[in-house]
């Protein structure tokens, strides 16, 4: 049962608000969406970027729009897209070296901006197109933190060079988009999730016809919140594993194993549960996605508090994983606590990393899938390193994870020298 302190009131500036403590009092309000919608600070800002798109639009539009883009994230079309996953994923480190300094961050950015881009857009955009995205959508995830808990729009509103650069980026942003949009109006259908959204906008898909803003609103939306986040999954966990050889050797010896240099196709992902319990494990020690916020739509009760109609109530997956009541040795990265065989039970709603109810990330299972496959081809070539010295500690902004994040490439050759035993 809820103890007392699991609703806390906190002040952010000027801002009064509620904090949600206990995993089954964030589960209760994640499933009411009629009383707890999305709003607040966070998801106003947001709102003047991606529009109202899938994230940041209320609850009495986000039905259609999800019953609409559901079906491009069905496990069947995961599964389809795991090759140029791992396309990709080998892509991204074939030019590494021994002893080179890689930036992983940026790396694994590369990466999930192809990927995504692919799977929303196919092929659509070249080569240096995809870059310029990939710079833009660095830029704005940069400056988006401070904007969405300033509560006043002034500071950006001064001409510095961070400003300049991010108001330059979400120009960029949206002309790359736009034109994106128009090239493909004129070609062919094809069948990817652009070419969903063109077909709802001329009303030949179920449900009324969506507009020429909210096909731009979609894209926006899922580019900004599938790339970056997945990233920084990404480059958590390397940065986990080189710090923790023993779980690093288990994943080494597991894709050396059972992929033997070959990409990990579809129906061999259910085998790689060393790797898997990496990328949960990751998920729950460092979640990208560590602070939420809800409004809610009338005065209501939540853990024997009345709460007024507009009050903004926050959550965080982050505080919610780190509780030793839900998980022993919570600031520990033990990848083991999710293997089949040791998982033990988690309190309901205690593992949170997409949320929960309909409002739950429609692409968590692509994004699960997407990181799992990375992470095996890349460690079945290389290792990663941490050069020497202490290793910071990502910083919080509107996602948590490394952004900055070199580390230096060694080659693998064989499993015996993988071992931790033999450094």
């Amino acid at each position: 049962m809820p103890e007392r302190g699991d609703l806390v009131r906190i002040r952010l500036g000027p801002l009064r608000a509620w904090m949600v403590c206990h995993p089954e009092l964030v589960h209760r309000m994640l499933l009411d969406t009629r009383t707890f919608d999305k709003g607040g600070p966070q998801y106003d800002r947001l709102r003047t970027l991606m529009g109202d798109g899938l994230v940041t639009s209320r609850q009495d539009t986000h039905r259609r729009q999800r019953r609409l883009l559901q079906p491009r994230f069905h496990p069947s079309r995961v599964t389809v897209s795991t090759d140029l996953m791992a396309e990709e994923a080998a892509a991204v480190c074939r030019t590494w070296r021994a002893g080179q300094g890689v930036d992983v961050s940026a790396a694994m950015m590369a990466l999930t901006t192809r990927v995504t881009s692919r799977f929303l857009l196919s092929d659509t955009l070249d080569k240096a197109t995809g870059a310029e995205l990939r710079g833009c959508l660095s830029a704005i995830v940069r400056g988006l933190f401070v904007r969405t808990v300033v509560p006043v729009d002034g500071p950006f509103r001064v001409p510095t060079p961070a400003n300049r650069r991010y108001r330059h980026a979400v120009r960029r942003l949206h002309t790359i988009i736009d034109a994106t949009i128009a090239r493909r109006r004129a070609c062919e259908p094809r069948d990817d999730l652009l070419g969903t959204l063109l077909a709802a906008e001329h009303g030949d898909a179920e449900g009324p016809a969506i507009t020429a803003q909210e096909v731009h609103d979609h894209l926006i939306t899922l580019l900004l919140t599938g790339v970056e986040t997945t990233a920084l999954c990404l480059a958590s966990a390397f940065g986990l594993l080189a710090c923790h050889p023993e779980a690093e050797h288990r994943v080494h010896t597991e894709v050396d194993t059972l992929l033997a240099g070959r990409p990990p196709r579809a129906d061999r992902l259910p085998d790689l549960v060393h790797t898997r319990s990496v990328i949960t494990e990751t998920l729950r020690h460092a979640p990208p996605g560590w602070l939420f916020t809800r409004v809610t739509t009338r005065e209501t009760e939540l853990g024997g508090c009345r709460l007024p109609r507009g009050a903004t109530v926050l959550y965080s997956p982050y505080l919610l994983h780190h509780d030793p009541a839900s998980f022993p040795d919570p600031d520990r990265f033990l990848p083991e606590r999710w293997l089949p065989d040791r998982a033990t039970p988690v309190r309901h709603g205690a593992m949170l990393p997409f949320a929960a109810g309909n409002r739950k990330c429609i692409g968590d299972a692509f994004a699960v899938t997407e990181a799992t496959v990375a992470l095996a081809t890349i460690a079945g070539r290389v290792r990663l390193r941490h050069p020497p010295g202490p290793v910071a500690p990502p910083r919080p902004a509107v996602t948590l994870g490394p952004r900055s994040l070199v580390m230096t490439c060694e080659p693998r050759t064989s499993l015996a020298q993988d071992s931790p035993k033999a450094r």
